[in-house]
């Protein structure tokens, strides 16, 4: 007896430590078969508490009261499925007449104490059908991305969500987004890991770095063209207008709208036109946007409207043409000059770090999910990565993108150098390599030979 006691009392402090230390591992272990058995023992006692029941039809009260049967209680909505999964338990609840889905969401919190789960989030899959997804521990704390993810062209999976999915960026559903965050955020991590799913991709890369390149020109062998000032900016903004401007031209040509042809063939955009004849497509990515948009004399103001100008334009018309934008800063505001706030209506998906004051967040997810905005002002210092993303529909998720260094992103871009396309318009603003894969530091000494 002593020794069983022993070791029960070892299994007891080891499956503790392991869920102190490594709730991942406890949680595939021990913790969904534990959730699996609290939930289906509590659910109906746990609904009727939350006020997620509905009477008894009538015509089982008519019968219960003509065969002298027991009244039966009140019916809570059934569990269509219940799969665990690495971080949770996914639930699929079908709705009693009279039920909402919004009822659900709004006694999600009820439900996580009940449960005993870390988190709880709902969705309407259709109508009567909610899916409750239930998380055991706190993805986000430590994030690991799964081994294995959707993939299709233009989707990347950059971070993972509080509910344990993938947020993907989509950019064929968001063209253009806009990426907030103040220093020491998290927002360069999260850009590091957009240019590393990119990079794998048949897809050109154009950057705009104007902190003299710091961020992206470490990534120049997978960029087609690199900018790292203003005026330079100016000038590719210019090409990929010039280069959008062709593009319709082609999809223009090809249209095939002749009156055989069904209307399932005609071309609209890139995505449209035969393979040997479709267009790279460009993701635009711009660091500090505030730097393009700052002038301090009458020359650099031409410049700025010819900047804003050209982003706007490519913001509104560049869908179709396959270039999207990535817009990244501090800090985007009115204040930044006329355009700005046309430039935000194109930018469809919003995400927002730690920022240093409310009118940010207000500027990232005030005209969209202004309950956003306080989970936005609500991020602790201490959570680098933490963000919340969403989109023009409203909705919006807490996301932690993984921790990618600049020397794992480099690693990346140069083994899938190859993959750089060639654009003429670009060709003048192609970052200049060196003959080896990786540099130099600068701060090496010379050889004698060097020298």
């Amino acid at each position: 007896m002593t020794g069983f006691t022993v070791c029960l009392v070892l299994v007891v402090a080891a499956v503790g430590l392991l869920r102190w230390r490594r709730p991942a591992w406890y949680w595939l272990t021990f913790g969904v078969a534990l959730a699996v058995v609290r939930v289906l023992v509590r659910y109906g006692s746990v609904m009727d508490a939350c006020g997620l029941t509905v009477p008894p039809a009538r015509w089982r009260l008519a019968l219960a009261r003509a065969t002298n049967r027991p009244i039966p209680g009140p019916r809570a909505p059934r569990i269509l499925r219940l799969r665990p999964t690495r971080t949770g338990l996914v639930m699929r609840l079908k709705l009693r007449p009279g039920q909402d889905a919004f009822d659900i969401a709004a006694a999600s919190d009820r439900l996580r104490h009940s449960f005993s789960m870390y988190g709880v989030t709902s969705r309407e899959l259709r109508s009567g059908v909610v899916e409750v997804r239930m998380t055991g521990y706190d993805v986000l704390k430590r994030v690991q991305m799964p081994a294995e993810s959707e993939t299709r062209p233009m989707r990347v999976p950059v971070a993972l969500r509080q509910d344990g999915s993938v947020h993907y960026r989509d950019y064929r559903a968001i063209p253009h987004a806009l990426t907030l965050g103040a220093t020491e955020s998290g927002k360069s991590v999260y850009q590091r890991n957009l240019v590393a799913g990119l990079a794998p991709m048949d897809v050109a890369l154009v950057g705009i770095d104007c902190k003299q390149g710091v961020e992206l020109f470490p990534l120049a062998r997978r960029f087609s063209a690199l900018a790292d000032n203003p005026d330079t900016a100016a000038d590719v903004l210019d090409a990929l207008v010039a280069r959008m401007e062709r593009i319709y031209q082609v999809i223009r040509a090809q249209q095939r709208i002749a009156a055989d042809v069904a209307d399932a063939e005609i071309a609209a955009d890139i995505w449209d036109l035969p393979s040997d004849l479709r267009p790279t497509p460009v993701v635009v990515l711009v660091d500090e946007v505030a730097e393009l948009a700052l002038y301090a004399n009458k020359d650099e103001e031409k410049r700025r409207d010819r900047i804003i100008t050209a982003l706007v334009r490519l913001a509104q018309l560049g869908r179709a043409a396959g270039i999207y934008l990535e817009i990244c800063g501090q800090r985007f505001g009115s204040e930044l000059g006329k355009g700005i706030t046309m430039l935000r209506a194109q930018l469809t998906g919003r995400t927002a770090h730690r920022v240093n004051d409310e009118t940010s967040a207000n500027m990232a997810f005030g005209d969209i999910a202004p309950d956003a905005v306080l989970a936005a002002i609500q991020i602790p210092a201490e959570m680098r990565g933490l963000a919340i993303a969403g989109d023009s529909s409203g909705g919006w998720h807490r996301i932690r993108a993984p921790h990618t260094s600049l020397r794992q992103a480099v690693n990346i871009c140069n083994r899938h150098a190859d993959r750089t396309p060639d654009l003429p318009e670009l060709a003048p603003f192609r970052p200049a390599l060196s003959g080896s894969a990786d540099a130099p530091s600068p701060t090496a000494k010379p050889s004698p030979a060097t020298a």
